[in-house]
């Protein structure tokens, strides 16, 4: 994970709040905007390319869900190389802050209200599986704190279904004026809170609002072969709409636990097995475990060193919207034995004269190994 830290270049905590985020990145890209810092213009550009690629991640609930788990470089099996590097530009996030505070004079004095249905936010969750299930695919449940329409006034706030009526303050554009000295500033009207439109009799449930804080279970149907840093998109499962607006959309990020046995890379697994010196000298067969839970017999050629790896086509990870599966590769470790008693310690001090006697190369490695070493002694000497 990168050193980066977003919320410390634009000074705020980790949990701060949108609001809390636009305001930290106005006064950070004003103070550091190169236009006002002439004398240090090339730090100032860095610093001020630093605080928007920061905003421009953090301003989206995705991405910033991403980066909270991964950290700056961002997950993988996206298809993407992570946050840094990108950087963003004055427009990507600055422009959310212009709208802020010129949006009034680019609309010719009047914002645009939103009085009518608007869509509801998307959310996004984290869900850690298994290695297997990721292998076989899974159809899970999951409980998330959401926003849902209001049931005694199906969504649209009003206790006798009446519609939004024109707010008598703004005259519907949701902004109002007031005279300070000699400037004129606009904000948003408190009466409607700048929608434009009021409730006469609103709901008692939801007080007006249309939408109420809860919990809901949502069914999950996760792929076999799903990846590390993968999403699921759950269509409409987001947060509720605003007076009778379709709901948002639900991302859940996929996190895999590590396994006991396995590692994966990509569709392909390894497994390091221990073999017993014997089976490794002799040759034989071991049994293996499967991604699946099931056992798999394979081969040790005679003479097999620690190091050395097996094989075993398609035994590996699913591979998405496919029927071909990876392969699985065991990495033998040869174990010495211990715990020897007498007799053992004998017939292996047997083997051993044996071996030194027979004048045949039984250990390769070792006799090579020993030959360069004396050939460096000897260079040492001359």
């Amino acid at each position: 994970m990168s050193e980066t830290d977003y919320y410390k270049i634009l000074g705020v905590e980790r949990n701060a709040t949108e609001e809390e985020l636009k305001k930290a990145y106005r006064k950070m890209a004003m103070l550091h905007h190169p236009d006002r810092n002439k004398d240090t213009s090339v730090e100032a550009e860095e610093k001020f390319k630093a605080v928007n690629q920061a905003y421009d991640v953090l301003k989206d609930p995705q991405k910033r869900a991403a980066y909270d788990k991964f950290g700056v470089d961002g997950p993988t099996g996206m298809g993407g190389a992570g946050f840094s590097g990108g950087g963003a530009g004055f427009g990507s996030a600055f422009s959310d802050i212009f709208e802020d505070m010129f949006g009034d004079i680019m609309n010719g004095g009047r914002r645009g209200n939103r009085s009518g249905p608007m869509r509801g936010s998307d959310m996004q969750f984290s869900l850690d599986i298994t290695l297997e299930d990721a292998f076989k695919g899974k159809d899970a449940k999951l409980k998330i704190p959401t926003v849902e329409s209001c049931d005694d006034c199906k969504g649209t706030g009003s206790a006798d279904g009446g519609k939004p009526e024109q707010c008598p303050d703004c005259h519907g554009s949701g902004r109002v004026r007031a005279q300070q000295g000699f400037f004129t500033i606009e904000r948003a009207c408190t009466t409607c809170s700048g929608s434009g439109t009021i409730i006469k009799s609103p709901c008692r449930k939801c007080g007006g609002a249309g939408r109420m804080r809860g919990e809901k279970t949502v069914k999950i149907s996760i792929p076999a072969g799903i990846s590390e840093g993968q999403r699921v998109r759950l269509t409409s499962q987001g947060e509720a709409g605003i007076r009778g607006g379709e709901s948002g959309d639900l991302y859940v990020l996929i996190g895999i636990k590590p396994h006991k046995f396995f590692k994966r890379d990509g569709a392909t697994l390894h497994c390091r097995v221990p073999v017993p010196m014997t089976t490794a000298a002799l040759g034989g067969n071991v049994e293996v475990p499967t991604i699946e839970g099931e056992k798999n017999s394979i081969k040790i050629p005679s003479g097999t060193q620690t190091g050395q790896q097996v094989r075993v086509k398609g035994k590996g990870m699913s591979i998405m919207r496919s029927e071909t599966r990876g392969d699985l590769f065991i990495e033998i470790f040869v174990e010495t034995p211990v715990n020897l008693d007498k007799k053992q310690i004998d017939l292996m001090k047997q083997l051993d004269d044996t071996l030194k006697k027979s004048g045949q190369k039984n250990t390769p490695e070792s006799e090579g190994f020993f030959k360069k070493v004396k050939e460096l002694w000897d260079d040492i000497r001359d």
